[in-house]
Parts: structure tokens; sequence; C-alpha cells
């Protein structure tokens, strides 16, 4: 990732929802805001009808603000979008025009996105739609394992322990998600570990190959 960072000048991140880029790469996104890339996060549901009960509608909202300010993006760096949860098919072609205007607004460098084996439809819409949005860019897919019944790990993201701290601190601003079986340090920095472990280091993040453009 260190070298390809120094080619990386803007990346954008899609999160279907938010919380998923933080589980998917949020390492990988600390490593390149420390090197200065300009991060751009876009987001495509606020999860109102997810939301626990007892809990106000715009919770998860507020905790998306707060991570953003955490990781002191700008706020024009932030593109919200407000389709409802788990119904992103049916609005396939209005999200490939958000996603096209996005491309030709930030034209990045790299773009993440959920995986090709998410089986989430929401997930599966921004993938498929971003594919097309994007085709001419470099793209990467983030593993979320509770949606993927197999994974292509073809990139690595190596992570000290700061960073592997820090993204459990972030993902812990979630409090409305804390009962979520996957919002647990020790499967986060066991998911971590496993992947470190399988290039000769002791952390790192994986990703899917979509596009390499070097």
């Amino acid at each position: 990732m260190t070298e390809l960072i120094r080619t990386i000048k803007k990346a954008l991140v899609l999160g279907p929802h938010p919380d998923d880029v933080e589980f998917g790469c949020m390492g990988t996104l600390l490593k390149l805001i420390e090197k200065g890339v300009e991060v751009h996060y876009a987001v495509f549901s606020m999860c109102e009808k997810s939301v626990p009960k007892g809990l106000p509608p715009d919770v998860i909202k507020k905790e998306l603000l707060q991570v953003v300010k955490e990781l002191k993006l700008p706020k024009k760096n932030l593109h919200l979008f407000n389709y409802e949860v788990r119904r992103f098919p049916q609005f396939r072609q209005e999200i490939l025009e958000d996603l096209v205007a996005l491309n030709k607004k930030i034209n990045p460098d790299l773009v993440f996105l959920p995986s090709s084996s998410d089986i989430h439809q929401d997930h599966q819409t921004i993938h498929m739609e971003g594919k097309r949005a994007f085709k001419f860019n470099m793209i990467l897919g983030y593993e979320l394992p509770w949606n993927n019944f197999n994974f292509q790990t073809d990139y690595y993201t190596l992570l000290d322990e700061e960073k592997v701290n820090e993204k459990v601190r972030i993902i812990g601003l979630y409090a409305s998600q804390k009962s979520r079986s996957y919002n647990d340090e020790d499967f986060l920095k066991s998911l971590l570990r496993i992947r470190g472990t399988q290039v000769k280091a002791k952390y790192a993040e994986a990703f899917e190959v979509i596009r390499l453009i070097v």
C-alpha cells in the first residue's frame, strides 16, 4: 500500500450504510489520511428503519458525523444520500446517476466499495453500480465477513498496533450498533491478525482487486 499511496492524490470510499466503511477499510483510510491523500466519504442510507428501539431515528447519522469529525475530514468531503435501507435495488438508476456525478465532481484515483461476494442487497447495488460509474478508475473491494460467502484476498494493507487500536476506537463510536455480533473488539482484531498472518505480518486489511491501474 505504501507504493500505491505515492500514486494516489484522491480516494473515494463508498459505504452503503454508516459503519460499513469503518469495518471494511478504516485502517487503510487512516494510512491514506496520514499520508495526505484527499479522502472523500459517501454514504447512501442513514438506516433510520434499522435503528434499535428506544433510540432517536437520526442516531446513526449523528454517529457517522462524529466519525467524520474524528477523522478531520472537511465537510465538503462527506457526501450523504438517503435511500431507504434494504431497498437499494429499486433505485439502481438513481444510485448510478449519483455515483456518476460523484466521479465527475471528485475524479478519484482510487475507489473503495463492497466486494463482489457481498450478498447484502444494498451492498450488491453499490458494488455493481459503482463498477459502472468508476469503470475507468482503480477499484478495491473491502471485506465484511458476515456478508461474504467467500472473499478474494488479492491486496493487503499492513497495519501497526496504533492503526488497529484506532480502527477499533472509531468503530466504537457507533454506540447504537453495539449489539451486532461482529461489533466486537476480539473479532475485529482476530480478523486483522488472520489477514496479517497470510502475508507474514501481525495485522492487515485485505481487499479484492477489481481494477488496478499502475
